[in-house]
């Protein structure tokens, strides 16, 4: 018997994100996602946990809330102006 996922999520306010999300809510084996996000994604689920955060280059002050995921999808855009 296969164990259930956790997975983290980054960027799921853009559309490569938001579908990533999509796509593990709707997949049984994956049983908790946590989406990080510099505001909210808007959208409720048993499945879902969201933590605010607008610098990630500094993950340190959620660091104790990254424990026991297995896997992680990045959809953040990085933009440098100037």
């Amino acid at each position: 018997m296969t164990s259930k996922l956790n997975v983290i999520i980054t960027g799921t306010t853009g559309m490569v994100g938001e579908g990533v999300l999509h796509e593990c809510l709707l997949r049984p084996e994956i049983s908790e996602v946590l989406v990080i996000n510099r505001k909210s994604c808007g959208i409720q689920h048993p499945k879902l946990k969201e933590i605010i955060h607008a610098d990630f280059f500094n993950l340190t002050p959620i660091k104790n809330q990254l424990t026991g995921y297995d896997a992680c999808f990045s959809a953040l855009a990085f933009l440098r102006l100037g």
